[in-house]
């Protein structure tokens, strides 16, 4: 509490300075001391002549400027030890001079070096210095044997105080070069401190950090990186990235240069993560990694790159064992769940059992809910293939328009029977004006069950109003909206509505039920397919699907069908 009520201009370059020179005069010392007292003839030099006091107390200060100087190897800095390496130096310099002749000692020098320092510590110590060397002044005019004249006594102040006022106006000076001097100080120490925290967090971080120039040179590299790598940090700093990470594909195979990440992110000056990277370690391993590459922006290009990456191997291989349990568990239980909704089919049947309307509506029941377990082993099934590449796709040509038409007509009773008006847009005349042929190259089973799953989504979640669906498109993109006046979708749940098992919780959906599987099936296959489906919501009013595909051109499609085509005009 003492010493932080001191205010201290003590930077790091100044605490080693004085603990350099603190060890150096008092180990000057302790050796005249030795030299005068074991030296043959030595003693009768006067310069040798050091008291026993000033000798213990300069043994003291050269023990505690050695902890000082081991203490700044470790980069810590303590203003108590820069504070009781000073106390102990002005202690040995007054133990000298009073105990070797006053006014008269040889170690004059030493305290004007010492004074002009007091003021670096703050205006309390060098007050405390101040009074001390006064009172040496009183003592040395009262008490000092004869009594100086006028002149003497001017010579006493002036070597008094003189090192002390100049120590003030280097250290506290209000205005000109001090202050431009105190504010750098205490910059640079500032920096100093988040410097080292920084350090610090990003030694903690279990990734591994490794930060690279401009020209690929590495800068930086935490314990993680190099416990991943194999490299050490004395080895690697200064190297060129493409020694330490050496990126391979999911093959085993070396990365092109082109395509690294790491030059891409230099050359783009854009960030680049992915899943998809091997790393071939310093010991020959290769692992599994999850790589982000951030640059380090310049004014207009990358100044250097952040690679922050982790092991991902073990994830990966447990996700795989979940998806090929998932996957065996799916299709052995497809077997009996079929034959049960076989066997319940038979039993409503009226030509192959005779049942009263009861027992009709139990067997209902049960086949319809066989009929739902059918489709959720069907959609493990389909997201285990999705997830580990096994998803396939046997495209074909498709007219949209009619093909989406098929889907809307098979779910109209579905509307019907919630009072909701389903509408399909395409197909009509407007103005002599004819709706243009848009033809994909896509499954049709994937997208049947896309589009249908859309379509039910609609109806589904929309309590009243419509639920429109619309073809339009461009010279390179069909698109296929499906708009309802349902509940809508809160803002931040839009944004993870794509993924695996995610649904939206809340009042208005709790009563419907669902997986959470239906959207990400969406995805997976739409892209599969090489499109992609998006979602534009506000909530309590409604939501608009959108899936895009790649237009094909009507010539193109005429000859994958093998049939003349005429081209139907663009609207």
């Amino acid at each position: 509490m003492i010493i932080a009520a001191f205010k201290s201009e003590i930077t790091p370059f100044w605490y080693k300075r004085i603990c350099e020179a603190t060890f150096f005069v008092s180990l000057v010392l302790v050796c005249l001391y030795f030299l005068a007292h074991f030296a043959p003839g030595a003693g009768t030099s006067s310069w040798l002549q050091i008291p026993d006091l000033a000798f213990w107390f300069a043994c003291v200060s050269t023990l505690v400027s050695l902890a000082g100087l081991i203490v700044q190897k470790q980069q810590k800095y303590h203003f108590g030890m820069a504070l009781a390496n000073y106390l102990l130096i002005a202690a040995t310099t007054a133990s000298l001079i009073v105990l070797s002749g006053g006014s008269n000692s040889a170690f004059i020098a030493l305290w004007l070096l010492v004074a002009v320092f007091a003021a670096m510590f703050g205006w309390q110590i060098w007050l405390i210095m101040l009074f001390v060397a006064n009172a040496g002044v009183v003592w040395e005019i009262f008490f000092g044997g004869e009594i100086p004249d006028l002149e003497q006594i001017i010579k006493l102040i002036l070597i008094a105080e003189a090192p002390l006022i100049t120590s003030f106006v280097l250290w506290h000076a209000e205005t000109g070069q001090p202050t431009n001097q105190k504010a750098y100080n205490a910059l640079a120490q500032q920096l100093s401190q988040v410097a080292n925290k920084s350090e610090i967090v990003i030694n903690s971080i279990g990734d591994g950090v490794v930060a690279v120039d401009k020209a690929g040179l590495v800068q930086l590299i935490n314990p993680s990186a190099q416990a991943i790598l194999g490299w050490s940090k004395q080895d690697a700093i200064g190297l060129d990235y493409r020694s330490l990470i050496k990126l391979v594909d999911l093959k085993g195979k070396p990365i092109e240069e082109q395509l690294s990440p790491v030059k891409q992110v230099l050359a783009s000056n854009k960030p680049m993560s992915s899943n998809d990277f091997g790393l071939l370690t310093k010991s020959g391993k290769t692992a599994r990694m999850s790589l982000l590459v951030s640059p380090v922006s310049g004014n207009q290009s990358a100044e250097g790159a952040i690679l922050v990456f982790r092991d991902i191997t073990q994830e990966k291989e447990q996700e795989r064992q979940r998806a090929e349990f998932i996957s065996t568990a799916s299709h052995e239980m497809r077997t009996p769940v079929a034959a049960i909704e076989g066997y319940l089919g038979l039993a409503m049947n009226p030509q192959t059992a005779v049942i009263d309307d009861k027992a009709r509506s139990y067997l209902q029941k049960a086949y319809e809910s066989t009929q739902h377990l059918g489709r959720l082993f069907q959609d493990l099934l389909t997201v285990s293939r999705a997830e580990d590449g096994r998803l396939q796709t046997k495209p074909t040509v498709l007219d949209i328009i009619s093909f989406t038409r098929e889907i809307v007509e098979g779910l109209e009773q579905k509307a019907k029977d919630k009072n909701i008006s389903l509408v399909y847009t395409p197909g009509k005349v407007i103005d002599t004006k004819v709706q243009p042929a848009y033809f994909v190259y896509a499954d049709p089973d994937q997208m049947r069950e896309v589009l249908n799953n859309l379509v039910d989504n609609g109806i589904k979640y929309t309590k009243e109003g419509s639920v429109t669906v619309d073809v339009t498109g461009d010279q390179q993109n069909v698109a296929i909206s499906i708009t309802d006046t349902g509940i809508g979708i809160p803002p931040e749940d839009t944004v993870h509505l794509f993924q695996k098992f995610y649904r939206v919780d809340n009042t208005d959906t709790r009563e419907i039920g669902g997986t959470g599987l239906g959207l990400f099936i969406a995805r997976q296959l739409v892209e599969a397919n090489n499109g992609h489906v998006t979602v534009e919501s506000t909530y309590g009013k409604g939501s608009t699907f959108t899936v895009r595909l790649p237009r094909m051109a009507n010539e193109q499609a005429a000859a994958v069908k093998g049939q003349a085509t005429k081209t139907v005009p663009l609207v």
